[in-house]
């Protein structure tokens, strides 16, 4: 039996809070029963119905030292950091910290400075040895800026990371500048994660333009043969009413809303941001937590000509009724 075969569960207090309960799969030579432990104080395997013990001296794959706060875990670590595709080597180099000090913490003497300042400045050189890993760790900083300033989860940072990757791979970073091929690729991160912002936010938070950012968007799309899902309406919904200060029942009220016009198709061939925004404004209304027109569209990034609208289109449709 492999201990690939063991599963963490926990029971109520006691000493079999850290017990594991072994896969349905296995069952016990002697009764047939399946309701298997290990128990890890002893390094057994044993079955609840019966006692049988299936296996016996298991290796423990934890540490053997105990921590008691996590700046003990680091000091007593003895990996590093775990891979990333947030860095050009993936973080299986070695650094050299910028501070002059020991593995102890104690100063290094001026004696030794200035050859650990040569140390130092070699290691960088030797970790971008070519032009393909200098673009790469240009453009993976240029990305992490971008997403820190959007406020941007991990996810989508490591999405556009390996979009980019790919676009070096395939050549398609030739006469385009690193900027606008990096802002791409979180466009299209963000979209993929279903977590999409507009080409007007990429574009305030990137040093380049809306225009460029579409043109190389499409041309990655089409180049790498994404299959990126079409934006919906209700993806902006949390996001417009978190800068709206409104609350989840207006929100509840909003998804209602968005799923009455796409059963009549109202929603087909307008865009997204705009129809979640002016859907948001009859939310707000019908809840009686009202928020204007102008405050909706700075918000949303849309004109208050196009949520006003839409907004007449949703509620001659849909039939309801407002009092404005």
């Amino acid at each position: 039996m492999s201990i690939a075969n063991l599963i963490p569960f926990y029971r109520k207090g006691g000493e079999d809070a850290m017990s594991y309960l072994v896969e349905d799969t296995v069952k016990c030579d002697e009764c047939g029963s399946r309701q298997l432990k290990k128990d890890e104080s002893r390094g057994e395997v044993v079955c609840e119905d019966c006692g049988l013990v299936l296996e016996d001296k298991v290796i423990d794959q934890g540490a053997e030292w105990r921590v008691f706060s996590p700046e003990q875990g680091d000091q007593r670590a003895r990996t590093g950091a775990p891979m990333t595709v947030m860095l050009h080597d993936k973080g299986l180099s070695t650094d050299i910290d910028w501070q002059n000090k020991d593995y102890s913490g104690k100063s290094i003497s001026s004696r030794y400075r200035s050859q650990f300042y040569r140390m130092r400045k070699w290691q960088k050189r030797s970790r971008v040895s070519n032009a393909t890993e200098r673009n790469k760790a240009m453009a993976l900083a240029e990305l992490d800026r971008m997403a820190s300033r959007l406020e941007l989860p991990k996810t989508i940072r490591e999405t556009a990371a390996v979009t980019y990757g790919k676009a070096v791979d395939a050549r398609l970073i030739r006469g385009r500048s690193i900027e606008g091929v990096a802002a791409a690729s979180l466009y299209a991160a963000c979209r993929i994660c279903e977590n999409p912002r507009t080409l007007d936010e990429i574009g305030e938070a990137s040093r380049t333009g809306r225009k460029e950012i579409g043109r190389t968007y499409r041309f990655m799309v089409r180049e790498l043969r994404m299959k990126i899902p079409p934006t919906k309406p209700e993806d902006y919904i949390p996001r417009f009413c978190s800068g709206l200060d409104l609350d989840a029942e207006v929100q509840s009220k909003a998804y209602e809303l968005i799923a009455a016009a796409q059963e009549k198709e109202l929603t087909s061939g307008r865009g997204p941001t705009g129809i979640a925004a002016s859907i948001i404004y009859i939310a707000s209304v019908l809840c009686g937590k009202r928020r204007t027109q102008r405050e909706v569209a700075e918000v949303a990034g849309v004109t208050e000509v196009t949520i006003r609208n839409r907004y007449k289109e949703l509620i001659q449709n849909l039939n309801i009724e407002l009092e404005i």
